[in-house]
């Protein structure tokens, strides 16, 4: 449940897009490149979210279609236009977001009769994000679906802290702390944590994590790869290698890999290897959704860093 549009990625890397002359079109948006990821390992997914009544609208029904992401839960706000991203792609590691979501995106005039309850109640996972969080009436939605929810099954929460999309970081903690007591995961960066729990140290943000009632807390570091902790236990797990292309859809790609992981009834270091090789595999790739693996292509990566 969450952010969708669509993402406008120069085909020229290592300029502005002053200097740009051409450009790909894809399906995007947080919420919405998780799903994609995860049909891509035969999981059935669905998005709740909206777009405008417009071309873009029409192109994104037919790229969820064609990922086989079911897109019956996507509605249509008239008054508004379909959001676009356009990035800039200075690898490795700088890749400026220009979001065009004026006057509000869709995905944030959610209404509570938008959303199919039994829906979310009955889905084995339910993944919800902060920047649905962070504007009304989309705020009020996203908390209501998740007191429905009522902590069934596995329900996640993507951390997905977009400082332009917020007051303040402090608006932000209120609201996602208000969301991390209905759910059974956290997942988010060494910011969002920050964000969430007020603290930037992988291992105080997992334990504030969890002394919230999360099951799992997963902390990514960057460099340093990733930190998960549920009740049996710490796991660490460093990072897969990769020459970075667009480093924007890893932590999509890592999202997906954590549902079907979770999904499968791995154990938590399985899944975090797994879930670091799937990001990996979409840093080294220019689009997002376009790049998300399948299972036998994280298991090749894993094979060959020798980690599998």
């Amino acid at each position: 449940m969450g952010r969708i549009g669509v993402d406008i990625y120069p085909l020229q890397t290592g300029v502005g897009l002053e200097d740009v002359t051409s450009f790909g079109k894809y399906l995007g948006g947080t919420a919405t490149n998780v799903a994609v990821a995860a049909a891509r390992y035969g999981q059935n997914s669905a998005v709740i979210t909206k777009t405008g009544a417009d071309p873009f609208g029409r192109f994104i029904h037919r790229a969820l279609r064609g990922y086989g992401v079911d897109d019956r839960f996507v509605g249509t706000s008239e008054h508004l236009p379909t959001p676009v991203t356009f990035c800039e792609i200075f690898p490795p590691d700088d890749f400026p977001l220009y979001f065009y979501r004026f006057p509000q995106a869709p995905d944030l005039d959610l209404h509570p009769g938008d959303v199919d309850l039994d829906a979310v109640r009955s889905a084995k996972i339910f993944w919800v994000t902060g920047t649905g969080l962070s504007e009304e009436p989309s705020r009020s939605t996203t908390l209501a679906a998740l007191e429905a929810r009522g902590r069934r099954g596995i329900t996640v929460l993507d951390l997905d802290y977009r400082p332009m999309f917020w007051k303040s970081r402090e608006q932000a903690r209120e609201w996602i702390g208000k969301a991390l007591d209905h759910v059974t995961v956290a997942v988010g960066n060494l910011d969002e944590c920050d964000t969430a729990v007020a603290t930037r140290e992988p291992s105080e943000a997992a334990k504030a994590l969890r002394d919230r009632g999360i099951s799992l807390a997963v902390v990514k570091q960057g460099p340093k790869g990733v930190l998960a902790v549920d009740d049996a236990g710490t796991v660490e797990v460093p990072p897969v290698p990769v020459e970075v292309v667009n480093g924007l859809g890893a932590g999509d790609a890592f999202g997906g890999a954590l549902c079907h992981g979770l999904l499968a009834g791995w154990d938590v270091a399985r899944i975090m290897r797994f879930a670091n090789a799937a990001g990996s595999y979409v840093a080294g790739r220019l689009a997002c959704s376009d790049a998300m693996p399948t299972e036998a292509q994280v298991l090749a990566k894993l094979e060959e860093v020798g980690s599998v």
